[in-house]
């Protein structure tokens, strides 16, 4: 990951925009950066440099409607975010009184609003999570300093109900645009944080309907499979969590899941019996001597195994064990497989029970465990 660029998420980019607009307003200084608090989390979890403090740049600012507005650029660095090149808006308006200073915050078009409970807005309520709102506070009262009265803060993002559809807000039942995510303020490179976060808000949004099972897929296609195998599974059951194998199943326990299910391919299976926390390709490498070693194991010839730990990939792997027709072979292994994996999930979630539905390259059912 060295030389990967970091980024800033919408958090940052909203809580810079709303500063960025406060002193155009107030000030009428139209500035190029702002030097913008980071959330407090991103202090204490060392996640960032100490003054927790990131310094945005400011595409444009213009007065509008008796405030200010102002835009930021979402940049996600070299993280693969559908909000990466967005613009973030804020629009700002201030109404001095004799009281004491009061931010409100709320979001417009193209910032989704809660429709669900169980998720950190409460129904009804603007998508801006708690990290990100206090972010979002602090920033706008640097810029107006001891002054006295109300701020009133809207959070915009023009594109936002169109990139919503590539996250999973429709089905959190966040409807008409994005979320302002970010617990740290800043994006690692393949960290993924609003995927992480989205996850748990998925997990909060299937408790609160009651439900015990969650069933985890490593994308569209693995959740598609999942429910041709298992048709009748409640659609807030499933969740995308991708390569966050760890926090998943973490997240998953705190929030008192008893059953969970992951719907993934071979490789993923692998690596989670490896016992990697997150599969991502460029966090977690298959060992395919410890491979090789399982394939054997399972009653694999000296020379297929000879041939696994020589491999580049999982799928060749699966390849060799099913053109020599090493049919008991491979469901061994598999399931040797998916009980390290289990053991793994369990590692996480002590008193969750896990199943497994694995499926080969072309979406063949390798192996289903245990669900019922």
């Amino acid at each position: 990951m060295s030389g990967l660029r970091q980024g800033f998420t919408t958090g940052t980019a909203a809580a810079a925009a709303a500063k960025a607009a406060l002193l155009l307003l107030l000030e009428g200084r139209n500035v190029p950066e702002v030097d913008t608090p980071l959330p407090r989390s991103a202090a204490v979890s060392g996640d960032c440099r100490p003054e927790a403090r990131l310094r945005v740049p400011i595409a444009r600012g213009h007065l509008e409607d008796g405030g200010a507005r102002a835009v930021v650029i979402k940049d996600a660095g070299d993280d693969p975010d559908v909000t990466h090149g967005a613009e973030i808006h804020a629009l700002a308006h201030f109404f001095p009184a004799e009281t004491p200073l009061r931010v409100e915050l709320d979001g417009g078009r193209g910032v989704g609003r809660a429709t669900l409970p169980g998720l950190a807005a409460a129904v009804g309520e603007a998508a801006i999570n708690p990290g990100p709102r206090e972010q979002i506070e602090s920033a706008a009262r640097e810029a107006l300093g001891d002054r006295s009265g109300v701020a009133r803060v809207r959070i915009e993002v023009p594109e936002g109900e169109r990139l919503a559809a590539k996250t999973l807000n429709p089905r959190l039942g966040i409807v008409g645009g994005i979320s302002i995510l970010g617990s740290h303020g800043i994006v690692r490179p393949f960290s993924h944080d609003a995927w992480a976060a989205s996850v748990t808000q998925a997990l909060s949004v299937a408790r609160a309907e009651g439900r015990d099972m969650a069933v985890f897929t490593t994308g569209r296609k693995s959740e598609r499979l999942y429910l041709d195998l298992y048709p009748d599974t409640p659609e807030r059951c499933l969740v995308q969590a991708a390569d966050f194998f760890g926090h998943a199943c973490r997240t998953a326990s705190e929030k008192g899941f008893r059953r969970i299910g992951w719907s993934l391919f071979f490789g993923k299976l692998v690596k989670q019996a490896q016992g990697f926390d997150n599969t991502h390709a460029r966090q977690a490498e298959i060992d395919f001597s410890l491979l090789a070693h399982w394939c054997a194991e399972a009653g694999a010839p000296p020379e297929l195994a000879r041939a696994t730990a020589a491999a580049n990939t999982a799928r060749q792997v699966l390849g060799l064990l099913q053109s020599a027709g090493e049919d008991a072979a491979l469901q061994t292994l598999l399931r040797a497989l998916t009980a390290r994996a289990g053991a793994e999930v369990r590692r996480r979630a002590p008193k969750a029970e896990p199943h497994f539905a694995v499926f080969d390259f072309n979406g063949s059912v390798l192996l289903a465990t245990g669900r019922d």
